[in-house]
C-alpha cells in the first residue's frame, strides 16, 4: 500500500498554503495498491518533534478502501474525523513555534469498519485499529513556520 501528494514529495517541505501560515487546508492525498480484503482505511497525521510530545494533526477513519485520494481541503463523504491535539475534529496543519518539524501521514488499511464516534482521540482510534491493521503506508513532510505569532492551538512549539 503506498501513500503520496501531488502538492509534496515524500521528506520534503509542506508548502506553507496547508499550514497555520497559509490556508491551513489538507493537502491532496493520493492512495495506491490498497489491499483487497480491506474494509476500510484510517489515517493519522502527527508530528513527532512538537517538545511537548507527538502532536496529533488530523485523525480520519472509515474512509471507504476503494478511495483513491482526499481532495485538497476537503474530506470525503461519510469519513469520521477524531478530536486532534488542538482540540477539533478537523484537519490542523503544520504550526510549530520555531525550527524544523516533521509531520507524518500515516496510512493504515483494516479488515473493520471502526464503531468510533466523532471527536474519538488518538488513543481511542489506535487502540480500536489493533488487531485489525493489514497493511500500512506512511509518508512525511517537513515544516518550519515563517510566522513569530500565533492565533492558534499551542503547538507554538518552542
Amino acid at each position: 500500500m503506498k501513500i503520496n501528494s501531488p502538492a509534496f514529495n515524500n521528506g520534503k517541505s509542506i508548502p506553507s498554503q496547508y499550514t497555520c501560515d497559509g490556508e491551513d487546508i489538507n493537502p491532496e492525498l493520493v492512495f495506491s495498491d490498497v489491499p483487497t480484503g480491506a474494509k476500510s482505511l484510517a489515517l493519522i497525521m502527527d508530528d513527532p518533534d512538537s517538545p511537548t510530545g507527538i502532536w496529533t494533526h488530523w485523525l480520519l477513519w472509515n474512509i471507504p478502501p476503494t478511495t483513491k485520494e482526499i481532495n485538497e481541503g476537503k474530506v470525503p463523504r461519510g469519513v469520521v474525523q477524531g478530536e486532534t491535539t488542538f482540540g477539533a475534529a478537523h484537519y490542523g496543519g503544520p504550526c510549530p513555534g520555531k525550527g524544523n518539524h516533521r509531520y507524518f501521514f500515516k496510512l493504515y488499511a483494516l479488515d473493520t469498519i471502526l464503531d468510533l464516534s466523532t471527536g474519538s482521540e488518538k488513543d481511542t482510534l489506535v487502540e480500536a485499529m489493533k488487531g485489525h491493521i493489514v497493511s500500512e503506508a506512511e509518508m512525511y513532510g517537513w515544516y518550519e513556520s515563517r510566522t513569530k505569532s500565533r492565533t492558534r492551538g499551542e503547538e507554538r512549539n518552542v
